[in-house]
């Protein structure tokens, strides 16, 4: 640990850790650490590394102004920096539950989801954080191989689907009035004895409820939870968004600075793109 960096993680504190533990994971080159110091004392250390990751910190930082504490772990501080941002929140380690699903964790999240969509944040638009990006099918139609390249569709699929996908995906709305989280999956989740916590704000918005959940539902049903449309039925252009989404971009070159990325993406492609051709009547892939 930088000792410059030690110095303004203590007065962010207000107190001086004694231990520095490393959190592995995460899909960006953000440093992570658990700090602890005597008398049972810890928290939740995230520094940025790079301009990327720097302008995603204070997005989040921003998000745990606006989000009630009762959705995430309570905010500790905040040291803006030119190139190391500081964020330090509550120590929620040891409530992660790792998959597979059960009931009870599935219902602790969906009444977390209902309770953010319906809660009031002064969260920034979904183009303010998300920008105007094209919808996936749209650059899919645009360049097919990278998605092609991966095996899971033929040419001869994708030219018969891609009219009703391209249909479905122009009808799901981005925009709309609902608190959002837009990363839900099992590592962004604890679960505490009064319910379930959100960690990783720096994608929240105010956006399309229905969007938000539909967006966790393939990772969901990859790690072995029900099918998406058993808690989000009748949504054939959230599957068409959705499998957009991952389909513009799960075959796309390794990101140098977060190369698990691309692997999660196709895992969720594959439930996705299966959920697309379900609701949406499509042929066999």
């Amino acid at each position: 640990m930088d000792p410059q960096i030690a110095e303004r993680i203590a007065l962010i504190l207000n107190w001086t850790p004694n231990a520095f533990a490393r959190v592995v994971g995460g899909y960006t080159p953000a440093a992570r650490y658990r700090v602890e110091a005597a008398a049972g004392k810890s928290a939740f250390v995230k520094i940025a590394t790079n301009s990327e990751t720097s302008s995603a910190l204070r997005r989040e930082a921003a998000a745990y102004q606006m989000v009630d504490v009762s959705f995430r772990p309570a905010l500790i501080g905040f040291q803006d920096d030119e190139t190391h941002p500081i964020l330090v929140t509550e120590d929620l380690s040891g409530c992660f539950i790792a998959p597979p699903w059960h009931a009870r964790t599935i219902e602790s999240t969906l009444c977390l989801v209902e309770r953010l969509h319906a809660s009031q944040a002064a969260l920034r638009p979904y183009r303010d954080i998300h920008g105007d990006m094209e919808s996936g099918w749209t650059l899919v139609q645009r360049d097919p191989q990278p998605f092609l390249g991966l095996g899971i569709a033929s040419h001869a699929w994708l030219r018969r689907a891609l009219p009703e996908l391209l249909a479905a995906e122009a009808c799901c709305a981005t925009s709309g009035s609902a608190s959002c989280h837009y990363d839900i999956r099992s590592d962004n989740l604890a679960f505490l004895e009064a319910g379930a916590k959100l960690i990783d704000w720096s994608e929240a918005c105010l956006s399309n409820p229905r969007l938000d959940l539909g967006f966790w539902l393939p990772s969901l049903a990859s790690e072995g939870g029900p099918v998406p449309e058993a808690l989000l039925p009748d949504a054939p252009e959230i599957a068409a968004w959705v499998s957009g989404y991952f389909a513009a971009r799960a075959g796309l070159p390794v990101i140098p600075h977060a190369p698990r990325v691309r692997q999660v993406q196709q895992r969720q492609l594959v439930t996705a793109l299966a959920w697309a051709q379900r609701a949406l009547r499509l042929p066999t892939l």
